[in-house]
């Protein structure tokens, strides 16, 4: 599903970044992870097209599977911060929230910074934004949605889909059904319209 932040997103959240100013690339991007079973097919796919991405990780699945995060860089893929515990910035005081990303902070380091369900507050998104890029979406796959299928999960992922795209996938088991079917036909579809899969560097 294509996301339009339009003039007045952009206005009130300056600090954030929706897109690339890149016509030949496309930037996937994996949230929640990393997940056992899940992480390594992902990698193994993305290998198979030479295509690389960003994973927003979870502290508290990094202190759990370290060896799974380590994987992810040592295939060269990027990774970013989105909390520790996955929490939502609209349910907390922006010290709280700050304390959550510095738990995730003290084992992820990266400069990128993704908030769980796109929830912040403006006087957080002033916070984070000294210490990290936030870094949100344009296009928005839905895979965490069990009542999409995994063809309408696809159609919506790439209609439209262009250079410079920040896509939002997810690397979690409650994903995985719509993920499985939708990532191997986005990489061959990006192959045939030239796009290639990009990390974020910002």
């Amino acid at each position: 599903m294509r996301v339009n932040p339009g003039k007045i997103l952009k206005w009130l959240y300056p600090d954030v970044v929706w897109e690339i100013d890149d016509p030949e690339g496309i930037y996937l991007t994996f949230d929640d992870g990393p997940t056992p079973g899940v992480t390594e097919w992902i990698l193994l796919t993305l290998d198979r097209y030479d295509a690389k991405a960003t994973f927003f990780v979870l502290g508290k699945n990094v202190e759990l599977y370290p060896d799974l995060y380590q994987m992810i860089l040592d295939r060269g893929h990027k990774v970013g911060n989105h909390t520790y515990s996955h929490q939502k910035g609209l349910t907390m005081s922006t010290e709280r929230y700050l304390e959550d990303i510095d738990l995730a902070a003290d084992m992820v380091h990266t400069e990128l910074f993704r908030p769980p369900y796109a929830r912040i507050t403006r006087p957080q998104v002033r916070a984070v934004a000294k210490r990290f890029r936030i870094v949100m979406w344009n296009v928005l796959s839905r895979d965490y949605n069990r009542n999409l299928s995994p063809k309408k999960c696809l159609r919506g992922t790439i209609r439209g889909l262009k250079g410079g795209d920040i896509i939002s996938l997810h690397d979690s088991a409650k994903s995985f059904r719509n993920t499985s079917y939708v990532l191997p036909a986005l990489l061959r579809y990006a192959r045939e319209k030239g796009l290639e899969c990009k990390i974020l560097e910002l």
